[in-house]
């Protein structure tokens, strides 16, 4: 059988390279399977896409759509319009899709008119937040999947209580945390920047438009990160969606703003970090994984096993919140976390045992 593989935004890398190895290391004579990997080219830029191919050994795109940007609606329908022709040339039997991404349901949409059967990997994950672009895509992307591979049981109960037949979901784990567990150790081996010592900073990311589009929402954020920044140094790698919104901004010296970071030098800076400030998702997994305390700065989260049992922190946008649990991590009170089930490096693997071991399904009428 043939499938294809798409990826097209950065937090996409991180899922799929183990899914590719997996494949690659299970490809003999007796299981004559051809993957192809596309990328939709939604994050194009070299710290935001070809250095990550790099760190994480992903071969270069066997398909590159090069979309690049666009509102939601333009780069969504650029997607659906290239890929398209990609899947009437190939004819996959599957398409594997990662994460929550417009790349993710737009490949989704595509293949599924086209009568090709469809793999969500990373479904069932819910923040109840219609807001979020993230959530749209989640659950559109479910709705109309074949295979359900999970992260966690919460997502299992998710898709259940949503309707979905128990013989689509299959609980296997989180790829990302493939991903890390393979690379810490070449993470833990750069240098960390001048002046920084194991565990003497703190890592900031922010980039959701809710945070940083609007000055009167990241205005408040950042007093409480100068606040913090009287405590502890601050690492700061600006998205560039961010980047403009600060220029009007003082910032405390001890934060150090630097430029978008690829995914082994980040991975190393949190890994070795005193704790994460953070609206990113993936974060949350990751920093549960490592024992670092991470403190989200949203309203809500699709990921809530991490602050069930990980070291993952939900203290929203509320300034005195922030700081608050900030000082309290920085006095010594940090929660203790410990790792969900099934997050031990092998969710690829089984990902790719139950894809190879679905039956042969007649080619789409279209495709044929």
């Amino acid at each position: 059988m043939k499938y294809l593989l798409v990826a097209g935004a950065r937090p996409n890398f991180m899922k799929i390279a183990p899914i590719h190895r997996a494949f690659s290391s299970r490809r003999n004579e007796h299981t004559p399977a051809e993957l192809l990997l596309v990328h939709t080219g939604q994050h194009y830029s070299r710290n935001m896409s070809a250095d990550f191919f790099r760190d994480l050994g992903i071969p270069e795109p066997d398909v590159n759509l090069e979309v690049g940007s666009g509102s939601h609606a333009e780069q969504t329908a650029r997607i659906m319009m290239a890929f398209e022709p990609a899947c009437l040339e190939h004819r996959p039997d599957w398409v594997i899709v990662v994460g929550d991404v417009n790349s993710t349901v737009a490949c989704a949409l595509t293949a599924k008119k086209l009568g090709i059967r469809v793999a969500h990997v990373e479904a069932g994950l819910r923040s109840r937040d219609m807001s979020m672009p993230e959530e749209i895509n989640r659950l559109c992307t479910d709705a109309i999947s074949d295979l359900l591979f999970t992260t966690d049981i919460v997502a299992v109960e998710n898709l259940r209580k949503g309707g979905v037949a128990d013989e689509k979901i299959h609980f296997v784990g989180n790829t990302m945390i493939d991903t890390l567990r393979q690379q810490i150790g070449r993470a833990r081996e750069l240098a960390l920047p001048d002046g920084l010592a194991r565990g003497e900073y703190a890592v900031l990311t922010l980039h959701r438009p809710a945070n940083v589009d609007s000055p009167d929402n990241l205005a408040p954020i950042m007093r409480a990160i100068n606040e913090i920044a009287n405590r502890i140094p601050i690492v700061f790698p600006v998205h560039p969606r961010t980047a403009p919104r600060l220029t009007e901004l003082e910032l405390h010296p001890q934060i150090r703003t630097v430029e978008p970071m690829s995914y082994l030098p980040f991975l190393g800076s949190v890994a070795r970090s005193r704790m994460v400030l953070t609206d990113s998702g993936g974060i949350q997994e990751e920093t549960t994984v490592l024992g670092i305390p991470c403190l989200t700065m949203r309203p809500n989260t699709e990921r809530p096993i991490t602050c069930e049992i990980g070291t993952n922190v939900l203290v929203g946008t509320d300034p005195q919140r922030i700081v608050q649990e900030a000082n309290s991590i920085l006095d010594g009170h940090a929660r203790p976390g410990t790792i969900p089930e099934k997050w031990d490096g092998h969710a690829a693997e089984r990902i790719v045992d139950i894809l190879l071991n679905q039956p042969v399904q007649a080619p789409c009428l279209v495709c044929a």
